[in-house]
């Protein structure tokens, strides 16, 4: 049995972490970032394929054959053409919230960051200000709490719970919204308007589809309350960034941290790149070492129940 894992070089870091499990289900090929033709040419003889964002289209699948089953590093699996791995019989199973707290401990640092304004004070020593100082204490950088802070929730699947549950433990209010909220007797669930218009801080939890597909577009943003936060940690297709990069130049917002893009890598000519009083990440909030060999785990333990003939966490099959 042929196994190509198609994108090793988003998984591992400077050989970090092994991926030696999977060659004990079969012969396997391992690319560092395949290219679409390179994945055509192997796809042809190739069973199961394991990948992490390598698109997986109509032709590829049309050009393999044999091919069973797709692997996701990866909860999202926007990457693959669902519809056309369904024609074809293929199973596709993803990994699900194997990332939460990762996700999760990353939203809670960029708010911390952007209230405490640590890295302004860091800077501020480093460069010798503290030495020059006349008195014990500097304070410029408008630092406020987090404590009482309504934060909004946009998505209320694993990691937006755990969120909600770090964002609690500081003293924060929550809100939510998603579209199929389940009452629990001690979330707080509101529609989009009102989430945008009381709550200092919103995050970005919700899956890319037509429905959510730039949401947070220029008249979501206006209705923000002024000196807003926002965040996304989800998929970059969610948000207007021209309409972000205008509310924060505008002064709509006081911040923003976003983890994801719309084209990534970030292309030359991202509206984003140089916006005023944004934190951007390169899609890494997922990617800790303990994270990512728990992932390599999940993925390999999805494989074993799919040829035990017990598929989980399959999103196609």
């Amino acid at each position: 049995m042929k196994i190509l894992l198609t994108d090793t070089a988003t998984l591992v870091a400077d050989n970090d972490i092994s991926l030696d499990i999977f060659k004990s289900f079969g012969n396997t090929v391992e690319f560092d970032n395949i290219n679409h033709d390179e994945l055509k040419t192997e796809a042809a003889d190739t069973e199961i394929i394991l990948c992490n964002k390598t698109v997986i289209d109509r032709e590829i699948i049309e050009a393999a054959p044999k091919l069973r089953y797709i692997g996701t590093f990866a909860t999202g699996y926007n990457n693959i053409d669902i519809a056309a791995a369904k024609s074809h019989g293929i199973t596709v199973c993803n990994a699900a919230e194997y990332s939460t707290n990762a996700v999760a401990q990353q939203v809670i640092g960029y708010i911390l960051i952007h209230y405490t304004q640590i890295p302004q004070y860091n800077s501020f020593v480093k460069e010798g200000g503290w030495k020059k100082s006349a008195i014990f204490s500097h304070i410029a950088f408008g630092a406020d709490e987090v404590y009482d802070k309504v934060l909004g929730i946009v998505g209320y699947g694993s990691i937006g719970k755990a969120v909600a549950k770090a964002a609690k433990g500081l003293g924060m209010k929550v809100k939510v919204y998603t579209r199929t909220p389940r009452p629990d007797g001690e979330t707080e669930f509101v529609s989009f308007e009102e989430l945008l218009e009381t709550s200092d801080i919103i995050t970005m939890h919700c899956p890319l589809n037509s429905e959510s597909e730039k949401m947070m577009n220029s008249q979501a943003f206006e209705k923000m309350k002024k000196g807003a936060f926002f965040i996304n940690t989800s998929r970059g297709g969610v948000v207007d960034e021209s309409a972000l990069l205008e509310a924060l130049k505008s002064g709509r917002l006081s911040g923003a941290a976003v983890d994801v893009l719309t084209k990534e890598p970030m292309s030359e000519n991202c509206v984003l790149a140089d916006a005023p009083n944004i934190i951007i990440t390169p899609h890494s909030a997922w990617s800790p070492l303990s994270t990512r060999k728990h992932l390599v785990k999940l993925v390999a333990e999805n494989l074993t129940a799919f040829l035990e003939g017990k598929p989980k966490s399959v999103v196609s099959n």
